[in-house]
């Protein structure tokens, strides 16, 4: 099995190269470092782009808690560690003097989202085991890395919160994740979680 290429991408140098490893020996290009979202935008979504970006990211993630999940009989859900990680971006957003609420209410769809790309997955190895993963990422290691993801996130949703609630965020967010989607070559299948992923970040 050969990972999608923006799976790569949520990895630092380094971080957790071990465990993007393909099925059927062959090996998975390098990861990249992630580069500073946002780093090339202009334009009246240049606040809105970061969490888009950083919500393919995230979303990215969802390959590999799967890949470690299929087959061992851990549920894809798993409320405990969801409640951990709502706790901590409520903490980290106040900490921020951001909005606990709507950081945890864009977390929860950022959540759904990964979740949604785990049972898409499972359903498609489980139809086609060949396309199944050979090898069994860390999901330790991935968590510290959706740890690392999920403290951007928070900072990006402090810093776009004039954006968030102006006029223009639904089209400026629409043309952000079209950006992305594009960037990243998503499929179809995490093209739709991304879209659910962002679905809380505007506000009503």
């Amino acid at each position: 099995m050969r990972f999608a290429a923006h799976t790569r991408r949520v990895l630092t140098a380094g971080a957790l190269a071990a465990a993007l490893l393909a099925g059927g020996g062959t090996a998975v290009a390098a990861p990249v470092p992630a580069t500073s979202p946002s780093a090339t935008v202009a334009g009246p979504y240049a606040r809105l782009h970061p969490l888009a970006e950083l919500s393919a990211r995230r979303l990215a993630t969802a390959d590999l808690v799967a890949a470690a999940k299929y087959g061992t009989g851990s549920p894809i859900d798993d409320p405990a560690r969801e409640r951990q990680v709502l706790d901590a971006v409520a903490g980290q957003a106040r900490e921020l003097g951001a909005d606990p609420e709507a950081t945890v209410r864009i977390f929860r769809d950022q959540i759904e989202a990964n979740k949604a790309v785990q049972r898409g997955l499972f359903r498609r190895w489980d139809a086609d085991p060949s396309r199944a993963p050979a090898d069994r990422p860390d999901l330790a290691e991935v968590r510290e890395e959706i740890n690392r993801v999920n403290g951007e996130l928070v900072r990006g949703i402090a810093a776009s919160s004039a954006a968030r609630t102006a006029p223009y965020c639904g089209g400026a967010l629409t043309a952000a994740a079209a950006r992305v989607r594009h960037e990243d070559r998503l499929d179809a299948l995490h093209s739709t979680a991304l879209g659910r992923a962002l679905r809380s970040v505007c506000a009503d």
